[in-house]
């Protein structure tokens, strides 16, 4: 037996709580909502936002750090599971959900905004400690720290196969989106490498806020005296919000008398109104008018020229949307909740059908970025009998001379002009409007007839439009 003295034990390192950072708590609980419910962040980030608000835990900074995280981690969700995939030693469909979310808001800590390297991983780790409890912590801990050896553009080059073999898989994993979305915007966009580049950047940038003012309601005057307002682009009505203003806050917007609007969706509106029809000009409809924004600008335009607007939407709630956007109309107006694929209106009874088709929103990604995650290629299948459908009861409900405007949030091919068409076969007596003209100074509409907008090229979302007329 020794008789040497024994080394005193070392005390126990008592137990630390996680702390608590309400910020990157709220955007997990985004991220699971996203992820758990199908839920789409601009309808789960602003509720939260507002409890955090009303609670005293949030300031401005605060809701513009959890916006940016919540939305930078759902943009850059591809390109963040390929790294983090290199760095966990088990396929990523392995790992649990909510383990997967928490390493993406690290990683976008790390890759995708200017948080100091170990501000990023230790306020991860905590997160980690509150959420998942202190086992799974460490494996976070230990994969972000893998993460952290390299920049974003080093994990690059390191995880996107180079170009030169396979085009379309490298710019999927570079830009985060899925390669089939890749290859669809490719065609529908045409040209070479610099073209769809600058459109998947485009996707993966923040959009500005944009209001419309409501004819004879407001005026784009009004909108301007807020702060950090400045006039739109293309559109007459469009005002854009920029460093991150709060339409909610803007007193029109509040009473209805402007809204939220992408300038897409207003310059389809005013293309339609200022299409030449032959004859009367007393009877619009909108056969697709859920939530409303596109049914109150034509709405207030056709009130301009003493015509009204029908506004015809299936789902009751979404019809109510309409009612309310349409109130204080100065003109008159009717609002149905009805099938447009089997209307109750007469063959033949409008001068002008606008009908916004339900699509895959491809179109839209820059404000809805994981439905680029959420979508199939199989889902196009699925929405075209739809859009023939609804496309085919606008050219029936309009009458001879009048013209019918299909518009969809989609620059896919399939949705846009092989429906149109489709059913320009089955119409001989109608013909293409050249929609270029209605949309004065914009430019880079290519060879027409109809019109595709692009985010890289307009900072709009990417629009379709196609004007026809009925001509027997």
């Amino acid at each position: 037996m020794s008789d040497q003295p024994r080394r005193p034990r070392r005390p126990a390192k008592p137990y630390r709580r996680p702390k608590k950072d309400p910020v990157r708590i709220l955007a997990f609980e985004a991220l699971r909502a996203v992820d758990e419910r199908d839920a789409y962040a601009n309808l789960v980030l602003p509720p939260l936002l507002r409890k955090a608000r009303e609670k005293g835990d949030f300031d401005g900074r605060d809701a513009a750090l959890a916006t940016e995280l919540v939305y930078g981690t759902l943009r850059r969700q591809g390109t963040y599971d390929a790294i983090i995939a290199d760095c966990v030693d088990r396929p990523l469909r392995e790992v649990d959900p909510p383990v997967l979310d928490v390493l993406s808001l690290g990683a976008h800590q790390l890759l995708g905004t200017r948080i100091p390297t170990h501000a990023a991983v230790s306020a991860t780790v905590e997160l980690a400690r509150v959420v998942l409890g202190d086992g799974r912590a460490k494996f976070v801990n230990a994969v972000l720290r893998k993460v952290a050896r390299h920049d974003l553009d080093g994990w690059l080059e390191r995880v996107a196969p180079p170009y030169e073999e396979d085009p379309e898989d490298h710019l999927a994993v570079v830009h985060s989106h899925p390669r089939w979305v890749v290859s669809a915007l490719w065609d529908s966009l045409g040209g070479g490498r610099d073209g769809i580049e600058q459109l998947l950047r485009a996707d993966n940038e923040r959009p500005e806020v944009t209001l419309v003012a409501r004819p004879g309601r407001a005026t784009t005057e009004e909108l301007l005296a807020e702060e950090a307002a400045q006039p739109g682009r293309w559109s007459p009505y469009a005002v854009r919000l920029t460093e991150g203003g709060e339409p909610g806050a803007v007193p029109a917007v509040a009473e209805g008398r402007a809204g939220v609007q992408d300038e897409g969706s207003q310059l389809v509106a005013l293309a339609l109104a200022g299409a030449p029809v032959e004859g009367r000009d007393r009877l619009w409809l909108d056969g697709c008018a859920g939530p409303g924004g596109k049914a109150a600008l034509l709405g207030a335009l056709a009130a301009e020229r003493g015509a009204m607007l029908l506004a015809s939407e299936k789902q009751p709630h979404r019809a109510g949307l309409v009612a309310r956007a349409l109130s204080g109309n100065p003109g008159p107006y009717q609002v149905v909740a009805a099938d447009a694929t089997r209307p109750a209106w007469r063959p033949g009874s409008f001068d002008r059908v606008l009908v916004d088709v339900p699509c895959t929103g491809l179109g839209a990604l820059r404000r809805r970025p994981e439905a680029r995650w959420r979508r199939r290629p199989e889902d196009l299948d699925g929405f075209a009998p739809l859009q023939r459908g609804l496309l085919r009861t606008a050219l029936e409900s309009v009458r001879v001379g009048g013209v019918v405007g299909y518009a969809t949030c989609s620059p896919h091919l399939a949705e846009t002009r092989a429906v149109v068409s489709d059913l320009l076969k089955q119409f001989p007596e109608t013909e293409l409007l050249d929609a270029r003209p209605l949309l004065p100074g914009v430019p880079d509409l290519g060879e027409g007839p109809d019109v595709q907008l692009w985010p890289h090229l307009h900072g709009t979302d990417a629009m379709y439009l196609a004007l026809i007329r009925r001509t027997g």
